[in-house]
Formats: structure tokens, C-alpha cells, sequence
């Protein structure tokens, strides 16, 4: 048990070094030598826990995915109601730590990677189904019909990725508070406008 503990805390502390030296050097450039120097090791030691560099990135990102996870419910453990649910889930997108330059870098990065890499896209395809999930949950939960649920949804999300890409490309890593504040209100509206035609 020791070792297990012993080698899971290496792989993450490789990972965070990964994140770090994508934000450095960017993915292209990145080599096991810059990963292995981010994180005070041999090239050696991290080939031995993590592979190539495919591998890496295959576990950065699902440690990303992961964090993600764990701040959504976290998040929706704390929501009392369906609304706050919804509410939930759009902030855990644009979180301080999910806003970090170093994860943004590292999400970017996998964006451009998912359309090479069957992994990857598996990865990318898992979080996007998630999301759409735990969002069509949310409206339903509002009494809306399972297929205007799944609407909502979709507009919903496709909404979160794009106000996060803006957020990063255009407006810079911080400035990301008036996202979360449109998308509430497009949730909002959803609900409002699916409630007055009678269909919630």
C-alpha cells in the first residue's frame, strides 16, 4: 500500500510539472526533458511512471478532467435546489483553479491534440457528454420535457465552451465573471420560456 501511495503522488506531481511546462513551452515543443526538468527528475523516471509523451498528455488530461469533476461536485453537493444545480454547473467551468493560465494552456492544448489523437478525442468526447448530461438533468429537473431538456442542454453547452474560449482568447484568463453572469440568465431564460409556452 505504501508503494502504491508513493507512486500515485509521483504521477501527479509529473503531471503538475507537465501542466506547467505545456504553459512554458507549449505542446509542440514540450519534450520529456522539459517535463522531467519542471519537476526536478530524470527524463528516465518520468518515461518509467508515465510513458511517452502521448502518454503524458493522456494523463494530464484526465487529471484535469478529474479536478473538474471533483469542483462540480463539490459544487453540486452545496446546490438546493435544481436551479442552483444549473447554476452550479457553469461555475464549476470557470473557476479560479479551472482559470489558472497553467490549466488553460493545458486545456487548449488538448483541444488542438483531441483532433490527432484517438485518446485524446475519447477523452474530449467523455467530458463533453458529461456536460450535457448533467445539464439536461438540470432542466428536466424543472419539469421540462426530457427533449426540450436536451435542447437547453446543447445550447447550454455549446454557450459554456464558447464563452470560455472568448474568455481565454480574447478577454484574457481573468476576465471571465460576465460569462458565468450571461449564462445564468440563458439558463434562466430557458426555463422562463419553456414555462410560459406551458411545456415545463
Amino acid at each position: 500500500m505504501p508503494k502504491m501511495g508513493q507512486a500515485a503522488a509521483r504521477k501527479r506531481a509529473f503531471v503538475e510539472a507537465a501542466i506547467a511546462s505545456i504553459h512554458k513551452k507549449g505542446i509542440v515543443a514540450l519534450t520529456m526533458a522539459d517535463v522531467a526538468r519542471e519537476a526536478g527528475v530524470s527524463a528516465g523516471l518520468i518515461h518509467h511512471y508515465l510513458g511517452s509523451k502521448d502518454q503524458l498528455l493522456h494523463a494530464t488530461m484526465r487529471h484535469l478532467l478529474h479536478e473538474l469533476q471533483q469542483i462540480l461536485k463539490h459544487r453540486l453537493s452545496r446546490a438546493k435546489n435544481p436551479h442552483k444545480r444549473l447554476e452550479a454547473i457553469i461555475e464549476s467551468n470557470f473557476t479560479s483553479e479551472q482559470m489558472r493560465p497553467e490549466v488553460v494552456s493545458a486545456w487548449l492544448a488538448f483541444y488542438v491534440q483531441a483532433q490527432r489523437s484517438d485518446s485524446l478525442s475519447h477523452l474530449l468526447h467523455i467530458y463533453s457528454r458529461r456536460l450535457q448530461s448533467n445539464l439536461t438533468a438540470g432542466f428536466a429537473a424543472h419539469d421540462m420535457p426530457l427533449a426540450r431538456a436536451r435542447i437547453a442542454a446543447e445550447s447550454t453547452a455549446a454557450l459554456i465552451d464558447g464563452f470560455w474560449l472568448k474568455a481565454v482568447l480574447v478577454e484574457g484568463v481573468m476576465n471571465h465573471k460576465h460569462a458565468v453572469k450571461v449564462l445564468k440568465r440563458h439558463v434562466a431564460q430557458q426555463i422562463e420560456e419553456a414555462s410560459a409556452t406551458g411545456i415545463a
